[in-house]
């Protein structure tokens, strides 16, 4: 099925690069969230494709009306459309389609696929992570002292970090660990399933410490959908994370 997902997914993509720059309609669903058409259309092409693939499994979108009974199946699609739609909409490289199929609330599939940065991202449970058809592996970072993150600028306190390129899309952030081109990836507020599901499978394929960000195990298909905080990182250095962000993760939540 592996393969199945990762060709929809990749196909999602076109359909979004195709119109990516282009003249399409564009709103905030709430005040500092936008979406746009492409999204719903996008949306629209995953649900149809992976419901014909698996139609016993539930449906958890950012672009869909959530229908509570989901939390009732055992197997759920957990999508974003366009994840990191602020830049796909300022025509950047930082987005990309994300999907993951979960089942007993666990992540066993999950593709990214980015278009404009010409990466497809695939991981299934217990069997590896790929990037562009190449096994990844998280960098042997030991010390936290020097690790990367994606951010465009880091705290005082953090100064001891190096900061790296940062997406928008929240996920290819956490796939930046999994390939070793960060060693951290971390959100220190309330975010939605979607937006990790399918890149936290990726990384802990590729042998990253996902975690919530209080150390947390992370579980899917939740009543909410949501989640506080997320935590990506090398093993030797996750612990040492944790302890550093506790404090202002409690002062978040």
């Amino acid at each position: 099925m592996l393969d199945e997902v990762s060709r929809i997914a990749a196909e999602a993509g076109r359909i979004a690069q195709a119109r990516c720059g282009g003249d399409y309609e564009r709103w905030e669903k709430v005040p500092g969230h936008p979406v746009c058409a492409v999204d719903l259309e996008v949306d629209a092409f995953l649900r149809r494709e992976l419901t014909q693939l698996d139609p016993e499994a539930g449906w958890l979108s950012e672009e869909t009306l959530d229908v509570s009974d989901r939390i009732e199946r055992s197997r759920l699609w957990v999508v974003d459309p366009i994840d990191g739609t602020r830049d796909y909409m300022r025509a950047r490289s930082g987005w990309a389609v994300s999907v993951a199929l979960v089942e007993e609330r666990a992540a066993i599939l999950g593709v990214l696929d980015a278009p404009a940065r010409g990466e497809h991202w695939k991981a299934a449970k217990g069997q590896g992570a790929w990037r562009n058809g190449r096994p990844i592996r998280v960098s042997g970072r030991r010390e936290f002292a020097g690790a990367r993150v994606p951010a465009d600028q880091l705290p005082a306190v953090d100064q001891d970090l190096v900061a790296v390129e940062r997406p928008n899309s929240i996920a290819l952030r956490i796939a930046m660990v999994a390939a070793g081109e960060a060693d951290l990836a971390v959100t220190l507020r309330w975010g939605f399933e979607w937006d990790i599901a399918a890149a936290a499978l990726i990384a802990s394929e590729a042998g990253a410490r996902v975690t919530g960000v209080l150390g947390q195990p992370l579980t899917f298909n939740s009543a909410a959908g949501a989640a506080f905080g997320v935590l990506v990182a090398t093993p030797d250095i996750h612990a040492a994370a944790v302890e550093r962000l506790r404090e202002r993760a409690m002062d978040a939540v």
